[in-house]
């Protein structure tokens, strides 16, 4: 069983910070690169960031960059995303993802960022 289970989010004010998890199952997790995604009301999702196996290279999106912090920890089967200086336009729900002969989504988290 292949799974991936997100966790952290909540509520917090402009310019907050949190720090989400997803840990996986199933697969050997050190082999896979792993990314973050988002979705807002209304919106589709979007790619966040993302960091490659053995943690060689990271990328992150412009809306993000400079703010989010992407890790993984392979002996706990964990990627993390730290986000600091939140902003209202976070608010999503926040998702991780690998490729496992087809792409695999966790549950997601929700990520709500008050005015």
């Amino acid at each position: 069983q292949v799974q991936l289970v997100e966790s952290g989010g909540g509520l917090v004010q402009s310019g907050g910070s949190l720090r989400l998890s997803c840990v996986a199952s199933g697969f050997t997790f050190s082999r896979f690169a792993m990314t973050w995604y988002r979705q807002a009301p209304g919106k589709e999702r979007e790619f966040v960031a993302s960091i490659s196996s053995s943690a060689t290279s990271t990328n992150y999106a412009d809306a993000v960059k400079g703010r989010f912090t992407i890790s993984r920890d392979d002996a706990k089967n964990a990627v993390y995303l730290q986000m600091s200086s939140l902003k209202p336009e976070d608010t999503a729900v926040y998702y991780c993802r690998t490729f496992w002969g087809r792409p695999i989504w966790g549950r997601g988290t929700q990520v709500t960022v008050s005015s």
